[in-house]
């Protein structure tokens, strides 16, 4: 027997200047089911979901929204919650500084006329965490000293207690590590049992697989097909995803052939001032001309510390033993020095650190090196558009101009101009910490190209990655790091997952 239509999306059509996000999407979503959205980066996923939670509020898009039998026009995402449907973005709506129990009922406060009902609010506050599987938080706490994991979980519990009907859920799972992402998914599980239904957009297409009882792909603002169960299959997916078969996600590039080392660590040291603690103990790690070297550990494990210290972050750590790049001791206390001596580092964070995404393309590949663009101390802005262009092309980065906002630019291209930004350094040896993170298997394909142009060019890269298939599909050497402790070393042929989570988690 069909199950009842709980929402239904008829032809929804957004437009940004230049841009078309959305062409007469259709999307329903039956009640009890967990419906995913898929596509590469820009297909109109997140662009969907706001419009939906009343982010993009009614009469800023043309099609109707139909929840629950009623047609639906939000003025804003208050009234999207009212209806039941409750969005989880991203980047966490939690206010660090904030207690727990505060962070679940801020905004829809528990109250006795005027007055808070603290006594009310905790005893619900612990309910909805029991719910969530967080029996063990202390509701006083605040959230801010805890993960992301936890966090994660805190904004479920919040929706719980604004009595939702339709959960979504955007890239839950992009910062978590495996275990806080399984314990997600089966939290996802529970709740479709308690008569909750979930939307999740989610690059990860095992996860799909897992607990999909349907989904949805978009591909350019349009939707390309509604698989059901029975028709799920990762092939299938990224078939519909790109438009084309991808046969290998990683492609193939020549066997590396040993070449002279570029850069090491000496007995490499981070200890961090404010947790007390060696965030990175005794690192010794070679880096050979032409070589992509994997760093592996779980989160937490002193991945990035390792790559933040080496780049030269002495505010936040101290840092003892030596860095050596091409045969010469240098003094890495600076990012400045770091981009001298030829090393460059792609954060993991692109928005926080990475890019300015207030400003445009052109400003963001450029300002690694200004010098290559101007005159007498003026700015030239023909060369740096031609310069930009020149990015741009290469890396195949999908903008309708260089002068496009990077808050406007899907989140794979967005990673492919913190690339370029790099890149227009003119680096010997770059790291990229966790490079593929939240961008879909396509332009996880462009990335991976780029990596093999650059070394196969002589460049050498550092990678970091919590996905082990990436360490093993594109690296020839890894290191693995527990605890801010090196300990092991593997050429690629002799390495399994198997043997770098066994040492990853000594």
């Amino acid at each position: 027997m069909q199950k009842k239509k709980l929402l239904e999306m008829r032809a929804i059509t957004k437009t940004f200047p230049g841009v078309k996000a959305l062409d007469e999407v259709d999307l329903y979503v039956e009640e009890g089911e967990i419906h995913f959205i898929v596509g590469e980066n820009g297909a109109g996923k997140s662009t969907l979901m706001k419009v939906l939670s009343g982010i993009y509020h009614h009469g800023t898009y043309s099609g109707d929204i139909v929840f629950d039998e009623h047609i639906q026009k939000y003025s804003g995402i208050s009234d999207s919650v009212k209806a039941g449907i409750v969005i989880i973005n991203q980047e966490l709506a939690l206010f660090p500084e904030l207690s727990v129990y505060e962070n679940i009922f801020v905004g829809h406060e528990n109250k006795n006329g005027s007055f808070m009902n603290w006594d009310e609010t905790k005893r619900l506050a612990t309910k909805y965490l029991d719910m969530v599987g967080l029996k063990k938080v202390d509701i006083y706490d605040n959230v801010g000293t805890y993960g992301v994991g936890v966090q994660q979980l805190v904004e479920i519990a919040k929706a719980l207690s604004q009595n939702v009907r339709l959960l979504i859920l955007d890239e839950p799972t992009a910062a978590l590590n495996e275990d806080d992402s399984e314990r997600l998914l089966n939290l996802i599980v529970d709740l479709k049992k308690k008569g909750i239904t979930s939307i999740m957009i989610s690059h990860k297409l095992k996860e799909v697989e897992a607990i999909a009882d349907s989904l949805t792909v978009l591909r350019d603002g349009k939707v390309i097909c509604r698989m059901d169960r029975s028709e799920i299959n990762e092939q299938e997916i990224i078939r519909n995803m790109v438009g084309r078969e991808i046969t290998d996600i990683f492609p193939k590039r020549p066997k590396f052939i040993d070449g002279e080392v570029v850069f090491e660590t000496v007995h490499f040291n981070a200890f961090d001032t404010n947790k007390n603690r060696y965030v990175v103990n005794n690192s010794n790690i070679r880096v050979k001309k032409g070589e992509v070297v994997g760093i592996a550990g779980l989160m937490g494990a002193g991945r990035t510390e390792l790559a933040m210290s080496i780049f030269g972050n002495p505010l936040k750590y101290k840092v003892s033993g030596s860095t050596v790049v091409y045969g010469k001791v240098r003094n890495l206390n600076s990012p400045t020095k770091a981009i001298k001596s030829g090393i460059a580092y792609v954060s993991e964070d692109r928005k926080g650190n990475g890019l300015i995404l207030r400003e445009d393309i052109s400003q963001n590949i450029t300002i690694t090196d200004l010098s290559k663009i101007s005159k007498s101390g003026f700015l030239n802005f023909p060369e740096q558009a031609l310069q930009t262009e020149k990015y741009v092309k290469s890396l195949n980065i999908k903008t309708p101009s260089i002068f496009q906002q990077l808050k406007n630019l899907s989140g794979g291209n967005q990673q492919k101009v913190q690339v370029a930004k790099w890149l227009f350094a003119e680096p010997k040896i770059l790291i990229l910490d966790e490079p593929t993170r939240g961008i879909d298997v396509g332009a996880k394909y462009e990335i991976y190209t780029i990596i093999n142009e650059l070394v196969a060019k002589g460049m050498s890269i550092i990678m970091i990655s919590s996905e082990l298939p990436e360490i093993m599909g594109m690296c020839d050497r890894v290191y693995v790091i527990a605890e801010g402790v090196q300990t092991a070393e593997f050429n690629i042929e002799d390495a399994t997952p198997e043997k770098i989570l066994a040492k990853a988690t000594l």
